[in-house]
């Protein structure tokens, strides 16, 4: 069974949920990681959890984006493995430049926790397999730098290569202002690299798998996970 990292950083607060999420429910191979004892050649996928790495001093993600655990997981990138970060994680992969754009200080200035809605744009990445496009699903969100930017060039790449993934939307699907909690360019709450193989979301689908958890009485968030193992294994239902 393929192995599955998921690195602790300092600061790092949302790996017992990632953990628990991978290893007690889906029954996969995961591993807690210090940053430091990560090797990239023992793991075929990574996640990058939520938090506050480093204490997000200087701006959050940049320090762990240089971090030697992030020079690891660009080798895993060469080798498209599939790689996730999940909020903080999402920071530090833009920070890394192994996803394009960056995450601002949200649009209202405060920290932003909440529940939310994400409409799914393309089904082509590692994360989204399983999902057909428009589908809609739920999941907590938590943080205070999620306003995700790029410049008009960047933005017209990414729908031109279909690199955005998600956005967020109303519990119908429609893309409106009001559903968007931090100001995040064309209400973009996730994108994936040009392979689909390395994505980040702001939202925490970790949070919202499980249907007792979860208000709207649904697993869907789970199909993250669920199509990063189809994407590991090539087969449906593994």
């Amino acid at each position: 069974m393929p192995r599955i990292a998921i690195i602790q950083f300092p600061g790092s607060n949302c790996d017992f949920d990632a953990y628990h999420v991978l290893k007690e429910v889906m029954h996969l191979n995961a591993e807690l990681v210090w940053h430091t004892e990560f090797k990239e050649g023992k793991y075929e996928a990574a996640i990058l959890p939520g938090g506050f790495a480093y204490g997000d001093a200087l701006r959050a993600g940049i320090i762990a984006a240089y971090s030697p655990a992030v020079k690891e997981i660009k080798r895993m990138d060469r080798e498209k493995k599939p790689i996730l970060g999940i909020c903080n994680g999402f920071q530090i992969l833009t920070e890394a430049q192994l996803l394009p754009g960056a995450l601002l200080r949200n649009a209202s200035t405060r920290f932003v926790c909440k529940w939310i809605s994400m409409r799914i744009l393309t089904s082509r990445s590692a994360f989204t397999k399983k999902f057909a496009k428009g589908d809609v699903f739920q999941s907590p969100t938590a943080h205070g730098e999620g306003n995700y930017y790029i410049d008009p060039a960047g933005l017209r790449q990414l729908y031109d290569n279909d690199q955005v993934i998600l956005k967020y939307c109303d519990q119908a699907g429609r893309i409106t202002p009001e559903a968007n909690p931090n100001g995040a360019l064309d209400n973009i709450a996730g994108v994936c690299n040009l392979e689909g193989n390395v994505a980040g979301l702001m939202p925490h689908p970790e949070r919202a798998s499980e249907r007792i958890l979860n208000p709207f009485r649904n697993e869907k968030a789970r199909m993250m996970f669920e199509s990063m193992r189809e994407f590991l294994t090539g087969k449906r239902g593994v």
